[in-house]
Parts: structure tokens; sequence; C-alpha cells
């Protein structure tokens, strides 16, 4: 407890969480008006060259493909901000236990993005509602709940993911290059590549974590199902978070 209380007072004491969440507010927000707003003022009906229909996963696209992106980098800056001021050798030295220190990391900054994007996300679906009214027939709950509680779920992994990339790389700079670069530019030109691109794709972790937040059927030749991908992700996650407490282990901090 000592541990968690300590890295709430250097997550609090800061501006960068304060910036970051409202970016995140922001982003799942405006998006979800936008997004109404523009089938509002589509008048092309069913023609199928006007806005796309609009559904739950479309009404937190905000969160999903930006605000958690933002929470990653806040997840990340929580370990490289440390190695770049020298403090994590405090935190080592107090705590010779290192894994701990990483542990609590995760442990505080995740629960806190499960709350926010859990309730960002229902916000979200009722903002859209409301402005788009019964021009959204699709926008229900009604056997599309994945779209809402699947982002607590998302943000968590993807926060565990961001500290164990921050532990790795130990700068800020190619920590947050890794994390953006990553879903928005590697994954997308792997697969661009024709039959490669087809069969490569169901073997990318976000690619994976995508199709599970989807309420649409999402392309591709997939080997399971929309929780096998989820679990995928999430033992994706596991390696690369268990590398990185071997080696925060192993290396001098």
């Amino acid at each position: 407890m000592g541990v968690l209380a300590a890295e709430r007072i250097k997550l609090t004491s800061t501006r960068s969480p304060w910036w970051c969440s409202a970016a995140v507010v922001v982003l799942g927000i405006g998006f979800a008006v936008l997004m109404a707003l523009v089938l509002n003022a589509d008048t092309t009906g069913d023609s199928g060259e006007g806005a796309p229909p609009l559904t739950p996963s479309m009404a937190v696209s905000g969160i999903t493909g930006f605000g958690v992106m933002v929470l990653m980098i806040m997840a990340a800056l929580t370990v490289t901000s440390e190695y770049r001021f020298g403090v994590i050798r405090s935190s080592f030295l107090a705590v010779p236990n290192r894994s701990k220190v990483i542990l609590s990391k995760v442990a505080l900054v995740g629960a806190y993005s499960a709350v926010l994007t859990g309730v960002l996300g229902l916000i979200a679906f009722v903002v859209a509602k409301a402005i788009s009214g019964d021009r959204a027939p699709g926008l229900v709950l009604d056997g599309n709940w994945r779209a809402i509680y699947g982002l607590p779920i998302y943000a968590v992994l993807c926060v565990v993911l961001a500290v164990a990339v921050g532990v790795l790389v130990r700068q800020s700079a190619a920590a947050i290059s890794l994390l953006i670069l990553w879903p928005l530019l590697i994954e997308t030109l792997l697969g661009a590549f024709g039959s490669f691109g087809r069969t490569v794709t169901p073997f990318l972790p976000f690619a994976n974590v995508n199709r599970f937040l989807s309420d649409r059927p999402v392309a591709g030749d997939w080997h399971w199902g929309v929780w096998g991908s989820l679990i995928y992700f999430a033992v994706f996650v596991a390696v690369v978070f268990a590398g990185s407490l071997v080696l925060v282990n192993r290396r001098d901090a």
C-alpha cells in the first residue's frame, strides 16, 4: 500500500496526467458528437454513398482510436520520466523489489484508465444517441454491449503494454513513437501487402483487439472467434510485460 500511495502522489502531483485525461474526455465525447452530426447532415438516405450507419463501436471510436492511445502515452511516461530525471533510482532504493514498483504503476494507472474509459464510453453513447435520435437505428446496446464493456478491458491491457514498453526502452520519445506507430502505421502497412497481408493480419495484436471491440464483422481469414482475439492480445501483452519485469531486475537503473 505504501508503494501504491507513492505512485499515486507521483501521478497526481504532475500536470501531464490531468492534461492527458482532459484530452481523452475531449476526444471521446467530441468524436461521438461529430459522428452523430455527420449522420444528421447526411441527406443521401440508404444510397450507400452517405454517412455509414452509426453503431456503438463507432460512437466510442474516439476513445478506442485516440483516447486509449493518449492513456498509453501517459502510462509510458510514468516510467520513462523517472528514468529521464533519475527518480527511478530512488524508487528502487526504497523498494528493492523492482517488480513491485512496476506492478504498482500498472495497477494504479490501469484502474484509473478502466474507470475513465468505462464511464466515458457510456457518456459518448448517450450523447451520440441523443443527437442522432431515430436516424441511427443501429445505435442500440441490445447485443452490442461488447463495444462498451470492452473499453475498460482494452484500456487496462494497453496500459500494461505501455508500461512494459517504457521499461524496455526507458526513453520517452522512443516509447511514444513505438506506441503510436505500431497500431497506426506498422500493422496497417503489414496488412496492405496483398496475400501476405491477408495471411499476417490475423496474427497482429492490435488487429485482433480491434476485431474484439467492433460490433460488425471484420473481413479476414481469422483462426478464432472474437473472444479468441481478445485472448490473443492479452497473451501478447503478458509476454511483453513479463519480459520487461525480467529485464528491469537484471540491468542497472
